[in-house]
């Protein structure tokens, strides 16, 4: 484990390769002996900074590595998450610099709308449907401020989960829809990049929204009414590049779309 310096330091490090859009070396290779626990404390730190030193504002969560296959890769047995703010807002109609991020990539989502504060301990996948005023389509934008997205499990939740941005669309009542069997796909043009399925997200997307509330109240941090939660992603991640459009198409959501220039 880090000390507290050691672990300021880390937060410094991150902080600066976003501020300059300069990614650096894998923060296991900066700091030795960084574990799960530190990169979680690291996380928070720059949160604070941004929430106290930039008047940033929580808007959510987002669950990261909530499939098998990006669990295995990264040698992991659960999922990790990171914070949503305000700053991370991104709109439909308004094009996103792609210069202005690292390495960005996008991922399909599932989005669930708070209607309620959710419990933490014992929170079940039913008390996330209750809890839900609405599910929306939803394209999370990723980026890795550690080069060439060469990261370990310390690295991405150091990184916030690698969390960069998010566009939702308008949604619907989420016991109106099977969310396993939401089928989403990923187009740019005429290009198909990526297809997949609710239940590519833990077998369930309100399952990854509770494991997340039982997870966070462990630190003390609830997930209220008004948050928008990201369960993790129905697809592969893909990279973006100025000048596209991407469009994620959802069963019985809808589409919504995010461009670059």
């Amino acid at each position: 484990m880090l000390n507290d310096r050691r672990r300021r330091e880390a937060a410094e490090v991150l902080r600066g390769a976003q501020a300059r859009r300069a990614p650096v070396r894998p923060l296991t290779e900066l700091f030795a002996g960084i574990g799960a626990q530190d990169a979680y404390e690291i996380q928070l730190l720059n949160i604070r900074h941004r929430v106290q030193a930039e008047g940033a504002r929580i808007t959510g969560h987002k669950v990261g590595l909530s499939s098998p296959v990006m669990q295995a890769m990264m040698g992991v047995d659960e999922p990790d998450y990171g914070h949503l703010l305000d700053a991370m807002e991104l709109r439909e109609d308004t094009p996103v610099p792609a210069h202005a991020y690292c390495a960005p990539r996008v991922e399909v989502e599932i989005g669930f709308v708070l209607g309620a504060d959710l419990p933490g301990e014992g929170c079940t996948a039913a008390d996330v449907l209750a809890a839900t005023e609405r599910v929306v389509p939803a394209l999370e934008l990723i980026d890795s401020r550690i080069v060439d997205w060469r990261i370990s499990i310390a690295d991405t939740i150091a990184d916030n989960a690698s969390s960069a941005g998010y566009v939702i669309g308008e949604g619907r009542d989420p016991r109106e829809l099977d969310l396993k069997a939401i089928e989403a796909t990923l187009t740019s043009g005429p290009d198909t990049l990526a297809s997949g399925r609710g239940d590519a997200v833990l077998g369930d997307p309100a399952e990854s929204v509770a494991w997340l509330a039982r997870t966070v109240a462990r630190f003390g941090v609830p997930l209220r009414k008004g948050h928008l939660i990201l369960p993790g992603s129905c697809t592969r991640a893909v990279d973006v590049a100025a000048g596209r459009t991407y469009t994620a198409e959802f069963t019985g959501l809808g589409p919504v779309s995010l461009s670059f220039c």
